[in-house]
């Protein structure tokens, strides 16, 4: 994965004083024009130095900020940009100069103009280019829901700890929300180094130092006002045969299965009297029956204040929606009841509901835990902790709506889902491409994918298979989702392989009725899972979606098919067109462009039958009734 700066088409208009429209007719009319190296097909991203030499070459005038500039050729020479960005920040904050002289004279050149702002808006400008490289390290929380855990956790005035700290964005937070000091552990070095540099620029009292924080806490015996953490989750080795008699495990020995219960304790060890956790979780931690034993002694201990199921998407792209858990070190007699906040009810895939959304959920949690009331109980739900204390210990907030609480959310959730079907009606058209010209010719030559695998050009992995054994607790891209184009749905899975998808993943079905691909755009830390074949192709000579598209042909289809109308893929023997990779680029984009097309055309499908079913739940139930036509 290349680690050069990349400028999007609108950054390239910037920088040479033209529209967007100048530049798209660039890339038609100019064969030369450099390729996409990454991005999607809506927002293409290329390479800078590609862009600087051919604009340079046609006489187009090019402006690029020092910023780009200076990152540019400071990732020529540090291949990594994780390890470009620590150097930066610790230049900036004094801990460890550059050592190439140009690098840091033009660092200092950039840092003692007035207009950018001092070191740490220098820092912030060239952390906003790291943040667009697809081989970013530690990318954090997003800004909204760590801003939200701040705010939940009240920080102001105290002491904040961090035991899976990244790059210290919840600290740096902490300390910009009124936190005294700060302290953080992770067992990144490279990570720590960044977070360090990060506190020292911002002038934050407090201390970053590495290791595991399970295994070697870094700072034993400290007790803290808050805990705030988007912990590890799915450790398959978290050491659970050495730390069996740990301290820390005030309510139970974690079994092997729940790493997510021992981060938990470990984060309740460091709390004052009085003090507050604010923890990222996996849902699977709210439901697990391995875990059901801890979680009823938090509860009858009253250590569990809250629950809180966040709305769709609003963590990262891979990990759906997540939960945050609130703790409380009591000094006074155990609360009988336990808030439960689906958030998920405030929401319906409008990024623009999030901050009111969160801004609900903030106003419920300081409603509960200053009152025991609820401030809606149509997705906030006050339950009495006695009710949850069965067999299964379920906090699953959608588990325990009153009955009713559907009902109430019901206009609320029509209301959304009209606007944002609306919404991708009028954009569903801009999204169908132009129709292409007809091509006179033979077809185009072909080879295998099994050739393409012995000549280096990808690499198979796979096919994955279910097998007895460890339970893995983390996302799993199933068959089903491939097919659906949903989301990764798959959870406490067995299998043979632990295969995490990457970036430029081309992932098929081994099993299906028809042939179907997906094309991973992200890096996170999804599993690959049963039944499913992993090709990676080397960007340098294969194109992802391009590489995706040629799988799903009718051609293909018809060669794997049975008399059951089932398929059952031998991918070796795919056939994939052989052309230049400048000209699979061009394949590939349009590929690109199609998905998206079909995604947002899946998505009109599902909003409409959405609408459809909530709309006669309302008119059957009185909430509704059908207006007048004039």
């Amino acid at each position: 994965m290349t680690g050069k700066a990349r400028v999007t088409a609108a950054d390239i208009a910037r920088f040479a004083g033209v529209g967007r429209a100048a530049v798209s007719n660039w890339r038609k009319r100019y064969e030369s024009f450099p390729a996409p190296v990454g991005g999607t097909a809506a927002s293409p991203q290329f390479d800078l130095v590609e862009v600087d030499r051919w604009l340079a070459e046609n006489g187009k005038a090019l402006a690029i900020p020092d910023e780009q500039r200076f990152w540019r050729d400071h990732l020529e020479s540090v291949s990594d940009p994780a390890e470009a960005i620590t150097m930066v920040a610790e230049h900036l904050s004094g801990a460890r100069p550059l050592s190439d002289a140009a690098r840091r004279d033009e660092l200092d050149q950039l840092v003692s103009r007035t207009d950018r702002g001092g070191a740490r808006e220098t820092l912030r400008q060239l952390w906003l280019l790291f943040a667009d490289t697809p081989a970013r390290r530690a990318a954090g929380t997003p800004d909204l829901l760590a801003s939200l855990m701040v705010d939940l956790a009240g920080v102001r005035g105290g002491v904040v700890l961090d035991p899976a700290c990244g790059n210290g964005q919840l600290l740096r937070m902490a300390a910009t929300a009124g936190a005294n000091r700060v302290y953080g552990q992770d067992v990144d070095d490279l990570t720590v180094r960044l977070a360090a540099a990060w506190l020292a620029l911002g002038d934050v009292v407090g201390e970053v130092r590495g290791g595991d924080s399970l295994r070697a806490d870094a700072f034993p015996g400290l007790t803290v006002d808050a805990v705030l953490g988007h912990l590890p989750f799915g450790q398959t080795n978290w050491w659970q045969d050495e730390l069996s008699y740990d301290a820390r495990w005030e309510f139970g020995v974690p079994p092997r299965t729940e790493p997510e219960l021992a981060w938990v304790q470990h984060a309740f060890s460091h709390l004052a009297p009085s003090g507050t956790a604010v923890l990222l979780m996996p849902p699977s931690a709210a439901a697990r029956r391995a875990g059901r034993r801890i979680r009823a002694e938090m509860l009858r201990r009253g250590a569990l204040r809250a629950v809180v199921a966040l709305p769709q998407g609003v963590s990262t792209p891979q990990a759906g929606a997540l939960h945050l858990w609130i703790l409380q070190r009591n000094t006074d007699a155990p609360r009988p009841t336990v808030l439960l906040v689906d958030g998920r009810a405030l929401t319906t895939a409008d990024p623009l509901d999030v901050p009111e959304a969160f801004d609900q959920i903030r106003t419920a949690i300081a409603r509960f835990l200053d009152a025991g009331e609820s401030s809606d109980p149509t997705f906030a739900y006050v339950v009495p902790a006695i009710d949850v204390l069965d067999d299964e210990v379920d906090l699953s907030p959608s588990r325990r709506a009153p009955i009713g609480s559907e009902q109430g959310n019901l206009v609320r959730e029509i209301q959304a889902v009209h606007r944002v079907l609306r919404a991708q009606t009028k954009g569903l058209d801009k999204r169908v491409p132009e129709l292409m010209a007809a091509a006179e010719g033979p077809s185009l030559p072909t080879l295998s994918v099994a050739e393409l695998a012995r000549a280096g050009a990808l690499e198979i992995l796979g096919p994955i298979r279910g097998v007895d054994g460890d339970l893995i607790d983390a996302p799993v891209l199933t068959a089903e989702d491939v097919l659906r184009g949903r989301a990764p749905s798959g959870a406490d899975e067995r299998l043979n392989q632990r295969i995490v998808l990457e970036e430029g993943d081309v992932v098929v079905p081994l099993v299906a009725r028809h042939l179907a691909t997906r094309v991973i755009t992200e890096p996170g830390r999804t599993l690959a899972g049963r039944n499913l074949y992993v090709l990676r192709p080397n960007p340098e000579v294969l194109n992802a979606w391009f590489l995706a598209g040629y799988v799903g042909t009718a051609s293909n289809e018809r060669n794997m098919s049975s008399l059951s109308g089932t398929l059952r893929l031998d991918l070796k023997r795919v056939q994939i067109p052989r052309i230049p990779i400048a000209e699979q680029r061009r394949h590939g984009e349009a590929f690109a462009q199609l998905h998206q097309l079909n995604q947002m055309a899946r998505q009109v499908t599902d909003l409409s039958a959405e609408l459809t079913r909530l709309t006669v739940e309302g008119l059957a139930f009185g909430k509704l009734r059908p207006t007048e036509k004039n």
